[in-house]
């Protein structure tokens, strides 16, 4: 039986484990299929506080495991393969071995949705982004790319004309699911030119580990050409990883659990935080404090039921 078991390493869990371990709670954090989330998968990180001259997402991911680490909190390879949210103590099944919670922290992420093409992967934290708010300083008066035509690509593009000098905005079909007034903002910006009825083919240039250009192929007309950018930001949406809670758990049309006094679902004792119910900031910082959070209202739940 544990006091506190945490699904998710990235910023959120990690968080949740420093506060939970500081209590004497020796909480369990089950790192998941993406051990680290998403900053495992980033370079330079420059807008966490405390680090005025940045730090690589993979180091600051294990600095902060160590930290919790240090005060008591254990840690498991894999990921939850069944939850049972339905009652206390919370059941968990992790590969074939079973584990029971008081208390259970989901602070499981949410994995970008990619285009799943050549040199895509292989480039992701070298040019090829699913945050424009974590990377788009590194490109200052460069030619840059979103692919994607809701809300999201529409904010990307917006903000990514404050730092590049041109920003190209290609969209597989002729109409957009953004909203008409950031559809409207970002056709009146000079910077945005709009590439439509268009998908990325490829991307390159893996051999050189940086992005150099995208191949770009008209779904129409079946031309196809080669473009030259320094990045390529996907901004196709995000997918929480709640999957394992749905019918437990309340969750938007999106997956996303809905939480309430910012980090408690509609079930007592179980909190999320960070990515998995945070579809508006998604930042390393919003998701530690979410993670803080979450860890404060454990101990005080625990505390007011076994004193």
């Amino acid at each position: 039986m544990r006091d506190v078991v945490i699904i998710g390493s990235g910023c959120a869990g990690l968080t949740a484990a420093i506060y939970t371990a500081r209590a004497n709670l020796k909480p369990l954090v089950i790192e998941g299929v993406e051990t680290g989330g998403q900053l495992s998968l980033t370079t330079l990180v420059e807008n966490f506080p405390g680090f005025p001259d940045g730090v690589q997402g993979p180091e600051l991911i294990e600095q902060m495991k160590k930290q919790a680490a240090r005060f008591g909190a254990e840690f498991k390879s894999g990921e939850v393969v069944r939850a049972d949210a339905s009652r206390r103590p919370f059941q968990l099944t992790i590969a074939r071995e079973e584990v029971q919670t008081r208390i259970l922290i989901i602070a499981s992420g949410a994995s970008a949705r990619w285009l799943g093409i050549e040199g895509e992967r292989s480039l992701i934290g070298k040019g090829v982004s699913s945050c424009a708010t974590c990377d788009g300083a590194f490109f200052r008066n460069q030619r840059v790319m979103v692919v994607g035509g809701g809300d999201t690509a529409m904010e990307e593009a917006l903000f990514l004309t404050r730092f590049a000098s041109r920003v190209d905005l290609v969209h597989r079909r002729d109409q957009f699911r953004a909203s008409k007034i950031m559809l409207d903002r970002a056709r009146r910006n000079e910077k945005i030119h709009f590439t439509l009825d268009t998908v990325v083919d490829e991307i390159r240039d893996p051999a050189r580990g940086e992005v150099s250009g995208v191949t770009l192929r008209n779904v129409i007309s079946g031309e196809r050409w080669d473009e030259e950018v320094s990045a390529v930001f996907v901004a196709i949406g995000h997918v929480p990883n709640s999957s394992l809670f749905r019918g437990q758990l309340d969750m938007d049309t999106d997956g996303y659990l809905i939480t309430h006094d910012a980090v408690r679902t509609n079930v007592t004792g179980v909190f999320a935080c960070g990515d998995v119910q945070d579809r508006v900031f998604r930042q390393a910082v919003t998701a530690a404090g979410s993670g803080c959070m979450a860890a404060i209202m454990a101990e005080r739940l625990l505390e007011a039921e076994h004193g």
